[in-house]
């Protein structure tokens, strides 16, 4: 494992050396330099060669969705060592004099501090089952979203394809078990197909979310023998350890119930979504293809729109 940690600070070291990463002082958190940038545009203009046709919904959101929103998602049931959320300080004058104390003699400050009612985004499709179920019933059709945003884990680490905050762009799909399973389906040969044309090697493989604790054994056991989750991997420092850089996602009536998103016969909507980690595929392209966009081949270049 000792070699596996040594890759992943190269390559971070390089990508910092090239600019391409900025640091933050915390591993995990980066600032992107504008190669890099231009790369993750690339991958976004893919992504809508790939999706647009299907004529989906769109809506961005902010990197934060409302504390009860995170509650009632049953994020916190399953990941709670990854969540995020929002504090403040909320204290009067003599409160904040013992802050700036604390502060001034390095104390913990922070436990001065009040949560808000804003936790941090931890998946880009968590702002779309509340806005739909706003709506009331679903079409007989269900709906499609497209959506992009940056999402928070806690999970630090030197591996700069595990950062701490990124962006995802997904398409959600909502509707019954057929169309959300057939909507799967084609995004895994699509995804197949992209990475074809970009060539890198990859695979797709059945894959289980990191659930917390000994219950979450069991439920990721249970998740991969239903086959519910798969992701596209790419081999970015190690080929023993690739990365998933492209999930693809059914839910069953998880969503549905949590949120009572009908489906158009009444019964509770099913939903499922294929998600694109930006990042995770740009780092990818940098490890395949070099450190100079313009050095690429032709052909991936006129992929990324570059």
């Amino acid at each position: 494992m000792t070699a596996l940690v040594d890759a992943h600070r190269r390559y971070r070291d390089e990508l910092l050396h090239h600019g391409l990463l900025i640091s933050m002082g915390v591993d995990g958190l980066y600032g992107r330099g504008a190669a890099f940038e231009r790369v993750v545009e690339g991958v976004n203009h893919a992504f809508a060669a790939l999706g647009d046709a299907d004529r989906p919904e769109i809506m961005r959101f902010p990197p934060g969705i409302g504390l009860r929103q995170l509650e009632r998602s049953g994020y916190l049931a399953s990941f709670p060592h990854l969540a995020g959320t929002v504090h403040a300080f909320e204290g009067s004058d003599r409160e904040h004099r013992a802050l700036v104390e604390a502060l001034q003699q390095g104390d913990d400050w922070a436990t001065r501090q009040q949560a808000t009612h804003v936790a941090l985004t931890p998946a880009a499709c968590y702002g779309v089952y509340p806005a739909i179920a706003d709506r009331g019933r679903l079409a007989p059709q269900g709906a499609l979203v497209d959506v992009y945003t940056y999402c928070f884990r806690h999970e630090p680490s030197i591996d700069p394809a595990r950062m701490q905050m990124f962006r995802q762009r997904e398409h959600v799909r909502l509707g019954t078990a057929d169309q959300v399973l057939a909507f799967r389906e084609q995004w895994m040969a699509r995804a197949r197909a992209l990475f074809e044309a970009l060539t890198m090697p990859h695979e797709v493989d059945v894959a289980n979310d990191p659930f917390f604790g000994r219950t979450g054994r069991l439920m990721a056991s249970s998740q991969r023998e239903q086959e519910l989750k798969f992701e596209l991997l790419i081999p970015i420092v190690s080929p023993e350890h690739p990365t998933a850089c492209v999930s693809f996602n059914f839910h069953g009536e998880q969503f549905g119930r949590a949120w009572r998103i009908e489906a158009a016969d009444g019964g509770i909507a099913q939903t499922g979504c294929v998600g694109f980690g930006v990042e995770r595929i740009a780092l990818a392209l940098f490890r395949h293809h070099g450190f100079v966009p313009a050095d690429w081949p032709g052909g991936v270049r006129h992929v990324l729109g570059l």
